[in-house]
């Protein structure tokens, strides 16, 4: 088994985690500091990076041993071979395949503030969903979830992992237009990054129900400052919760 180690995590090297799959990655691994991409092969990658070489009957095992299930809110996140605990919502996600494992501070901050925020009935957007995770986490807590994300690839493991979970979720391709048709919603939640989250909010304004709420996430704690300025220009109150160097708003339109 082949390894290509590339500076970053998966949120800054989200660009170019497709175009790894394209060229025959079998999974990613985040590691500190870096993301390991796994290959059968070596193949011509165009970008910065070291392979390493692993044995084939090492690579997969060591993977499972130190990928351990994630604790956020009621959730209990578990890839496929873990074991659920008495007392938790289990959500089994395939990892690797696209962003949202819970294993990053992001993915958490948000299914907390989904285990406190979703009630039963209530219709919820997963604005960049990724894997799935977090219109996976809303649909086991009752609520009608759509995920969109402007990635095709992602599409299929985020149904796939749905199905697994035993809940029903629609998938569309695109950005906020993709959810208009859908509106209105009773919760917005999306993981992206803090420049996007300020265009957008408009956008999050026009979709929401009355008395309907944003989670926004994705945002380092350096560029919150921008955020919850465009916030209060676009007349929300809002609360703020930090895991490290990130931080999540919950907002409201104010009356």
């Amino acid at each position: 088994m082949q390894v290509f180690r590339l500076k970053g995590d998966f949120r800054s090297l989200d660009p170019v985690l497709p175009l790894l799959f394209d060229h025959g990655a079998r999974g990613l691994e985040e590691r500190e500091g870096e993301v390991w991409a796994y290959f059968p092969e070596r193949v011509g990658l165009p970008l910065e990076g070291e392979w390493l070489s692993l044995p084939d009957e090492d690579w997969l095992s060591a993977w499972k041993r130190d990928l351990s299930p994630v604790e956020a809110g009621p959730f209990l996140v578990l890839a496929p071979w873990h074991k659920p605990r008495p007392g938790l919502i289990p959500i089994v996600i395939e990892p690797g395949m696209a962003f949202g494992t819970g294993h990053h501070e992001t993915t958490r901050l948000a299914l907390r503030a989904l285990g406190r925020c979703v009630r039963k009935g209530m219709r919820v957007l997963d604005l960049g969903t990724g894997s799935g995770i977090l219109a996976i986490a809303a649909a086991k807590l009752g609520a009608r979830a759509l995920g969109v994300d402007i990635d095709p690839a992602v599409l299929p493991l985020a149904r796939e992992n749905a199905r697994r979970n035993g809940v029903e979720v629609e998938f569309l391709e695109g950005s906020l237009e993709a959810s208009e048709a859908r509106a209105p919603f009773d919760l917005i939640v999306a993981n992206l990054f803090a420049e996007l989250h300020q265009a957008l909010l408009p956008g999050y304004r026009a979709q929401l129900a009355p008395g309907g709420g944003l989670l926004l996430t994705g945002i380092l704690h350096s560029k919150g400052a921008g955020v919850e300025e465009a916030l209060r220009g676009a007349g929300f109150s809002f609360q703020a919760e930090k895991e490290g160097e990130w931080v999540l708003y919950a907002a409201a339109p104010g009356v």
